[in-house]
């Protein structure tokens, strides 16, 4: 009698055990279904929206393609919209790399109404330049809260352009950091040397580096040694912003002097022909040229030749350009007459 009733016990633990893994089962199948049966669901509903809108598109009352027809041209319909999203920044892009789309107005007390900086100015300057530049400060930069009344009013910014000592660090470097701390109105090229030889490719970084810093309609370059009508300068430049891709000064050629103990003595003359003529270009005493050749001197610095003369150079990075040459005697700065921009001293 014992032994029957413990085998029952046994059937019946069994049974139960059993029990449990089928109950699982059920219950994963169940969820399984639902969960299917969801999925399904949500389908259909996107499948009658995407036709629905299919026919709001078209404006027939059914539609007369496959859904899986709709869903492929829903995918081109959005490939096109990137594209044309991808056209519309590209024409931006060209349009702000070659053209100029902010005006800046001349007011009649002399300010700008701007939304960048009308121009900076860099004075190309030396370590032995110091009593240059405080005469350029009193003359016609200023410092101080006048330098940055020059930016805010005018639109106008100037810093003294100088690179580093051979020697780095040395008394030099010392002095023009020392400087700067009192005066902020340097920029100061780390990635020059400075040497008499070397304009051409400062001028080339002050061009490139000022373009990175500085958002400007022009960037122009003079030299320490010339006094500027800023008043003069900023409403020339101002009737030339139609000019996107503008190259400004006093424009001349002239003899390409071959012999080593000649003045301006140029070692690669043979690279400009027979006749040995420079061909037109600004005088390197003061001149402009706009944001778009700036920029594209920033993007081509290390490709850019240098020769031995910075306004040499300059302009034989744009003669292969689509560039607008304007020669305004008013950067003459050789002498100072009514509505001159510019005079050397």
């Amino acid at each position: 009698m014992q032994k029957s009733h413990k085998v029952s016990t046994m059937s019946i633990s069994s049974h139960r055990i059993a029990t449990i893994p089928t109950l699982l089962i059920s219950m994963f199948a169940t969820f399984a279904s639902i969960y299917v049966a969801g999925r399904l669901w949500q389908d259909a509903q996107n499948r009658v929206y995407l036709i629905k809108q299919l026919d709001r598109i078209t404006g027939q009352g059914q539609s007369a393609i496959s859904v899986d027809d709709t869903l492929k041209i829903i995918a081109c319909r959005e490939q096109h919209k990137k594209l044309a999203a991808l056209e519309m920044e590209l024409a931006a892009a060209r349009q702000e790399g070659f053209s100029s789309n902010r005006l800046i107005e001349s007011e009649t007390n002399g300010t700008y109404s701007k939304t960048r900086p009308l121009v900076v100015i860099g004075i190309l300057t030396g370590f032995g330049g110091r009593k240059n530049r405080d005469a350029i400060r009193k003359a016609w930069m200023g410092s101080g809260a006048a330098l940055q009344k020059m930016e805010d009013g005018k639109g106008i910014i100037a810093r003294f352009v100088i690179g580093r000592s051979a020697n780095r660090g040395d008394n030099l470097d010392k002095d023009i950091d020392h400087e700067n701390r009192l005066t902020n109105d340097f920029l100061i090229l780390d990635d020059h040397v400075e040497t008499e030889e070397g304009l051409s490719k400062k001028a080339k970084l002050f061009f490139a580096h000022a373009a990175d810093k500085w958002d400007a309609e022009f960037y122009a370059k003079v030299n320490d040694d010339v006094y500027i009508n800023i008043d003069a300068l900023g409403a020339t430049l101002a009737t030339h912003l139609d000019k996107p891709r503008l190259y400004m000064g006093c424009m001349k050629s002239g003899e390409v002097f071959s012999e080593p103990n000649q003045k301006w003595y140029e070692p690669e003359w043979w690279k400009f022909g027979d006749k040995q003529s420079y061909f037109r270009h600004a005088s390197g005493e003061m001149y402009a040229i706009s944001r778009a050749l700036a920029k594209f001197i920033s993007i081509n610095r290390s490709m850019l030749r240098a020769y031995a003369h910075d306004d040499v150079s300059a302009g034989s990075w744009f003669i292969g350009l689509d560039v607008k040459h304007v020669d305004d005697a008013k950067f003459c700065c050789s002498s100072w007459s009514t509505g001159a921009i510019c005079a050397g001293v």
